[in-house]
């Protein structure tokens, strides 16, 4: 509840009190139970089963039961319109930011939302959801959102220039987009490292969007019109989301 709620709550109990007599004994026993109520609630430990199960029914009663017919429908299989890249960061889930529904949204999310060069082996799991997405799903666009704040861009910012690193996995998939971080520090050389932060959460997702076109599929779908990349970034702290589209310029001789 906000300060203003809250402040507005008392405000009208007092004048509720002052304009009617001989409530007072009755709103003190009320105020008595409201308090014991809250203590009882921040004593209480967090019960990581009790949130997944009370969260669960919420679901299926406000949203499962009241919508039958999309459930029905989602049984039968998906056709989402949309792949989308994002961070693992708990503060941007997609499906909340941009309302997506169940089976709209074919969604990849990993450290920094970033998407790695064609590796058949290095990055087998991500290729392969590509392909489903692509191939299977025949998605027809796909979105690479970054987003502000991001931890996995200020450790990609923060890696010496001598490439070492302090982490098993950490850095070593964020210098995916290593090229982002020597273009911000070229053209942003002036900023502070916050400043250089924020840009480079832009431009990682740039060249997460140049990554893509070295899957044969999907360069063979962005020349045929069939798929469309487009880049985005939320930033929850403004409360605002930008969406482009990089011209690659790309030629039927140039295809993979």
């Amino acid at each position: 509840m906000g300060t203003d709620s809250y402040e507005d709550a008392i405000e009208g109990l007092k004048k509720l009190l002052s304009e009617k007599g001989g409530l007072e004994a009755v709103a003190a026993a009320k105020i008595k139970q409201l308090t014991s109520e809250l203590e009882a609630t921040a004593a209480k430990p967090f019960n990581p089963v009790e949130r997944i199960q009370t969260g669960f029914a919420r679901f299926k009663k406000e949203k499962f039961e009241k919508n039958p017919a999309l459930y029905d429908e989602l049984a039968k299989g998906q056709s989402p319109k949309f792949m989308v890249f994002a961070c693992s960061d708990s503060r941007v889930c997609p499906s909340h930011i941009l309302d997506f529904q169940p089976g709209e949204a074919f969604m990849l999310r990993n450290i920094a939302n970033m998407v790695p060069p064609f590796d058949k082996t290095k990055y087998a799991g991500v290729g392969a959801a590509i392909e489903y997405a692509v191939v299977h799903l025949k998605v027809e666009n796909i979105v690479v959102i970054g987003h502000s704040c991001c931890g996995g861009i200020k450790g990609l910012m923060s890696i010496p220039d001598d490439g070492t690193t302090a982490s098993d996995f950490i850095e070593n998939w964020v210098k995916i987009c290593m090229p982002a971080k020597d273009k911000v520090k070229a053209d942003f050389k002036s900023l502070d490292f916050a400043e250089q932060c924020k840009n480079c959460e832009k431009e990682a997702v740039n060249i997460s969007l140049g990554n893509l076109l070295t899957y044969p599929f999907v360069r063979h779908a962005v020349m045929k019109k069939t798929l469309s990349l487009k880049g985005g970034h939320y930033d929850f702290i403004k409360g605002t989301f930008e969406l482009w589209s990089l011209d690659f310029s790309l030629s039927p001789s140039a295809s993979a």
